[in-house]
């Protein structure tokens, strides 16, 4: 036991007799849920009842004694069940949503019984209690609870930790509440998200055209190689006209189209309100509260038969939307959980944004499932060049299918916040919400780990889904070992935390949750996480420069260039040099400029990619810390070596190391890896077994881990030569930059 958990506790404690709730409860669920040592982990318990007693949340003081109640120690049993006993009895069911200040006991009782139960924890060494469970009131949740504690009927054994590990993390959720009269929430100016709409269509547009230009030209350059045939005509016509039509078209049947595709691909079934209604009554009402003032009809909703919970919204008008839920969204959140989501669906209908991104996955849907068909035809080719060529061709289409996808990102990014604001709205329930992303973090997390692999399904409605399934890797399975305002930190007081957003299809967790939690206060309801006091750090700006040396050398280049070209027109002016084509020729930019990135990366690489000793190696004990410091940024390498289960997409779909993931324990840790051409080893060939990896842990808008060796335990390595690469990335820059400058 460390002294930093023994302190915690003892501030906890001290927390509690000051009568400062909110701080005890956060230090005492914190040790609860983190510290191995039982005594200490009961005494946190103990006190939690009376922390939540104290400050008004019955349910939670209950449902902690409930699972005390199971402790195999008497003592501590008979005081769970006393406590018990008294609260429901002064506190019936119907009373448990009151919003005013409650209390079971008086103060000085109920600290002599928290004393009392620890000095009689300190005399003897009881075997382990079961651990706090998950609160929630989803009935699909409750069967599934830790093997610690689920047993099964008749005095069956326990189920194994192993079947159920993945189910139901050992999450303690505090239950806000949600408010019962509120208040409109101030009104927002719509203008930049119509705009960003109609910005995100041209650029699609743009991207296509580009496209399907440089495919038509590079056929006809091959026709015009090859004997006896003759470039086809057509081709060199402009295509903007034509496809300017289509996608006209396009929006206009978009609805229908995403209809069939859903149920050709996906396995999209109608889902009938009835349906709906056993899961969430509530939704049914919110669908109809939303709908009936605005003269609107219901809108088609339908179902997937994917494990991960998730919900998405299609359609241009009011008449032609569709909401789609998972599966596992219905069967993994509770019945207003379920509601806000639907909610967040409800406020997308009929805007500019939701007919774009319908557009959007129409296009990006075939592109996906040509990847996978090549790469599948592909992983049958016994030649093994031929096996490569066409494997190269897939992944050429996925490279394709992420451009298309990244003019998106940012309208992606924007519409959210959006999103959250009007189901929080509609509901009033904003608590609610952020259990609901929370819970759908959790559940993709651990939809991946169980798969092995991150799902096709995921990947490719990943830009419409309330959660990002790349935010959930670290999010969700690491969450059962912190709490979720630590884990959350950096996403709200990192100085810099904005400029890593750029390649992210899904704005920062902690924030959204941050702006919910502002919604209750304004409400004043307590929100369901402790976010808003978090202030900004104070980082080194030194840091972040480097962080960014390559970029801020392209400014530098550029801004040479210029002084550069006005030095040469000056001496050109006095008749000093005739040098005029510096100045004519605006190419030499290019070459200060590529210049500029290289020396700003020759900076950085030092640093970013530090020795790898055994004195400064972290291992996985350590992965929790390294996820919640608040004060990290990319640049700060950390040297790890971990152990655990390899997982991802097998074969050729996965040549550009696209779904690498390093399951360590029940955590998930995206892994970056880059290898050497025409090497005998893949580090596909490995997915499944238990690899060591060594290498750079780096904390961004999404944690990853730079790998430098992956070794199986029958002593097979590859290597992943990151910081060689950069170098000759490095090099190459600076001599394209120089042969542009000289041959001018």
């Amino acid at each position: 036991m460390s002294s930093h958990s023994k302190s915690s506790l003892e501030a906890g404690l001290a927390a509690l007799k000051q009568e400062d709730y909110r701080t005890a409860k956060i230090i005492l669920e914190d040790v609860a849920a983190r510290d191995n040592d039982i005594r200490r982990s009961l005494q946190a318990q103990v006190a939690l009842v009376v922390a939540y007693s104290k400050d008004g949340e019955i349910q939670m003081a209950i449902a902690v004694c409930e699972s005390l109640t199971q402790s195999n120690d008497s003592q501590i049993k008979q005081w769970a069940e006393k406590s018990l006993k008294q609260l429901r009895k002064k506190y019936p069911q119907q009373q448990l949503y009151s919003t005013g200040f409650v209390a079971f006991e008086s103060s000085e009782a109920e600290l002599d019984r928290v004393e009392e139960v620890e000095e009689l924890i300190s005399c003897s060494t009881p075997p382990p209690p079961p651990p706090l469970p998950s609160f929630s009131s989803s009935s699909s949740q409750l069967k599934e609870l830790p093997a610690q504690i689920q047993t099964k009927p008749d005095g069956e054994q326990p189920i194994p930790v192993e079947q159920v590990a993945h189910k139901q993390p050992n999450i303690h959720w505090r239950l806000g509440r949600r408010a019962k009269v509120w208040q409109p929430l101030p009104k927002r100016n719509f203008l930049r998200l119509r705009l960003l709409g109609v910005g995100t269509f041209i650029a699609l547009f743009w991207v296509i055209r580009g496209l399907i230009q440089l495919a038509m030209k590079l056929i006809n350059d091959i026709l015009v190689a090859l004997p006896f045939l003759e470039p086809l005509q057509f081709l060199y016509q402009n295509p903007t006209l034509f496809l300017l039509g289509i996608f006209t078209i396009l929006t206009a049947v978009s609805p229908w189209l995403l209809d069939w595709m859903l149920c050709r691909f996906y396995g999209k079934k109608t889902l009938s309100r009835e349906t709906l209604n056993t899961y969430s009554r509530e939704s049914v009402r919110v669908l109809q509260r939303y709908c009936q003032p605005r003269g609107w009809k219901l809108p088609e909703l339908g179902i997937l038969p994917i494990v991960a919970p998730i919900a998405f919204t299609f359609g241009h008008l009011p008449r032609t939307a569709r909401i789609v839920v998972s599966q596992g969204l219905l069967e993994q959140l509770a019945d207003d959980e379920i509601a806000t989501i639907i909610a967040c669906q409800l406020g997308q209908i009929a805007r500019i944004d939701c007919a774009v991104m319908s557009v959007m996955l129409l296009v990006t849907i075939p592109v996906y499932q040509l990847y996978q068909l090549i790469c599948e035809q592909a992983d049958h080719i016994s030649n093994r060049i031929g096996r490569t060529i066409a494997g190269i061709i897939g992944n050429g289409v996925y490279a394709i299918w992420l451009l298309i996808t990244g003019t998106g990102l940012w309208l992606s990014q924007k519409r959210i916040y959006q999103n959250d604001r009007i189901g929080a709205e509609v509901t009033g329930n904003p608590n609610g919400l952020i259990r609901a992303l929370l819970k759908s973090s959790i559940g993709i997390a651990n939809n991946i780990a169980n798969s092995e692999q991150t799902p096709w399904q995921l990947e490719t409605l990943n830009l419409l889904i309330p959660v990002g399934y790349k935010q959930s890797l670290s999010l969700g399975s690491i969450a059962p070992n912190t709490t979720f305002e630590s884990l959350l930190m950096w996403d709200c007081v990192n100085p810099y935390r904005q400029w890593f957003l750029i390649n992210n299809s899904h704005p920062l967790m902690g924030e959204r949750l941050g702006e919910l939690c502002k919604i209750a206060q304004y409400w004043h309801v307590e929100p369901e996480l402790y976010l808003e006091s978090q202030q900004s750090l104070k980082l080194k700006r030194e840091s972040f420069l480097l962080q960014i040396s390559p970029f801020l050398g392209i400014l530098f280049g550029g801004a040479s260039a210029l002084l550069f070209r006005l030095a040469w027109y000056a001496a050109f002016a006095l008749h000093l040099i005739n040098l005029k084509w510096i100045y004519d020729d605006w190419k030499f930019l290019t070459g200060f400029m590529l210049i500029g990135f290289s020396l700003g990366s020759l900076i950085r690489i030092n640093s970013l990619f530090v020795d790898i000793k055994p004195e400064n190696v972290q291992t996985s004990e350590s992965l929790p810390e390294l996820f919640t410091n608040p004060a990290t940024l990319p640049i700060d390498s950390t040297a790890v070596e971990f152990s655990g289960k390899l997982l991802g997409r097998r074969g050729s779909r996965n040549y550009l190391g696209q779904d690498l993931i390093l399951q360590v324990g029940l955590n998930l840790v995206k892994l970056h890896h880059v290898s050497w051409l025409g090497q005998s080893l893949n580090v596909q060939d490995f997915i499944g077994r238990r690899v060591s990896v060594t290498g750079w842990l780096r904390r961004g808008a999404t944690p990853w881990l730079d790998v430098q060796t992956l070794k199986t335990q029958s002593g097979k390595m590859v290597n992943s030569p990151h910081p060689i690469w950069s170098t000759i990335l490095t090099v190459a820059a600076f001599a394209w930059g120089a042969y542009i400058i000289l041959t001018n």
